[in-house]
């Protein structure tokens, strides 16, 4: 691919490494990518078997490890990242842990910002603890908190930056080189942005993880996640574990994400206008308890940081009503959005993160972490902008007093 797009003189853009990388044609010549629906693959010899399992030629062995289609979607994913390698896994949350079983030991210690998807927390605190792996967790966007909580066994920083669900960030850059100065890893969960939004490997980090169950497939129609990262990185430490454990993206999924990932960046650009169309519209409207949290709007907190670090502001905004009840009631009073918890939807979703995605931490955890109960997470589609703010405002309307 890297001597086809020579003739550019630079680095082809975000849709054209979509559409041009990650070709594994056959020689049918087929033009859309193959679906290769094999669970092993046949030698010519009992030579040939011995010297691919030897590592001394190159082949396809079995597709718990080995697959032409799902190497497709690993090769397109890291060119779109701007990574040396990709490891395809079964859904994000098996990247996630796939990431924390092969680089972490007994005895080694994670630092973990608040502010990430409630999964990740709960694999921290129960199977990473029953592990003897130390786990602290910081505020995401407090640089010292991060630099108080090294230790000499720190061997990982793991953010999700914005966060889920409270669009909180950290610098990137900054923490990428504190990590550098102390010999830690950088790890990104880069869910909310994608490759098309943000680079997290061109800002200093090590490794960036995604759910490709959300915007890479973007029609809610798989599961997958994916590892990026450097070559030697992850084929020595995190590979063996892939093809031991088996955490595997099956081929079928994989085609499905490759074909989504020649629409991403399309896709984003239409969930970011329609995104900031609707937070600049619905401004601090009388029924919610503060403004509309988005990274794209200028009061946003962070909003200089967003600037620095992302292309445009994403595709999620929070809405933060006074209590759980009247969150309920305005996801209930929806008529166009979907009450799912999944995000990066062709279609807008919602969901309430204290009671679904979040609601197996404990009040304390959920307090740390800025998800109050009366906050509503909205994933906005790719409808019309006018029709869903026009939903969105008539759910506003109060139909009964709720406390």
């Amino acid at each position: 691919m890297k001597k086809k797009m020579d003739f550019l003189g630079r680095k082809p853009g975000p849709a054209t490494l979509a559409l041009h990388s990650g070709i594994q044609r056959t020689e049918l010549r087929e033009n859309s990518l193959a679906l290769f629906l094999t669970s092993s693959y046949i030698f010519t010899s009992a030579e040939q078997a011995r010297a691919v399992f030897a590592d001394e030629e190159a082949g396809n062995i079995y597709s718990r490890f080995t697959n032409p289609t799902v190497t497709a979607f690993e090769e397109k994913i890291a060119a779109l990242e701007g990574g040396e390698k990709a490891i395809a896994t079964a859904s994000g949350m098996a990247a996630i842990a796939t990431v924390f079983l092969s680089l972490l030991s007994s005895g080694d210690h994670l630092v973990l910002s608040r502010s990430v998807f409630g999964s990740t927390t709960n694999l921290a605190n129960t199977l990473l603890s029953r592990l003897g792996i130390g786990v602290s967790r910081v505020e995401l966007s407090d640089l010292n908190a991060w630099k108080d909580a090294i230790r000499k066994e720190t061997k990982i920083f793991f953010v999700e930056t914005p966060a889920n669900p409270t669009l909180e960030m950290v610098d990137i850059e900054a923490l990428a080189q504190l990590a550098k100065e102390h010999g830690i890893l950088l790890v990104v969960d880069n869910v909310f942005c994608t490759p098309c939004l943000q680079q997290p490997l061109a800002l200093g980090a090590h490794i960036t993880v995604h759910s490709a169950t959300k915007y890479l497939d973007g029609q809610g129609r798989v599961l997958g996640g994916a590892i990026v990262g450097p070559q030697q990185l992850l084929m020595d430490k995190i590979f063996p574990f892939l093809r031991n454990a088996g955490p595997s993206l099956s081929p079928f999924n994989a085609w499905v994400l490759s074909k989504g990932l020649e629409t991403l960046s399309l896709r984003m650009e239409r969930h970011c206008d329609n995104a900031e169309k609707v937070a600049q519209a619905l401004g601090h409207h009388p029924r919610l308890e503060r403004k509309v949290r988005y990274p794209g709007l200028p009061d946003h907190p962070q909003h200089h940081l967003a600037k620095k670090q992302m292309r445009r502001f994403g595709g999620i905004l929070c809405l933060e009503l006074a209590s759980r009840p009247q969150a309920h009631r305005f996801i209930d009073s929806l008529k166009l959005a979907t009450i799912t918890a999944n995000l990066g939807d062709t279609r807008t979703l919602v969901t309430h993160p204290a009671t679904t995605t979040h609601g197996k931490l404990t009040p304390q955890d959920r307090i740390q972490a800025g998800i109050t109960e009366g906050l509503v997470r909205l994933s906005i589609g790719l409808e019309d902008a006018e029709d869903i703010l026009t939903d969105i405002l008539q759910a506003l309307e109060p139909t009964q007093d709720m406390n």
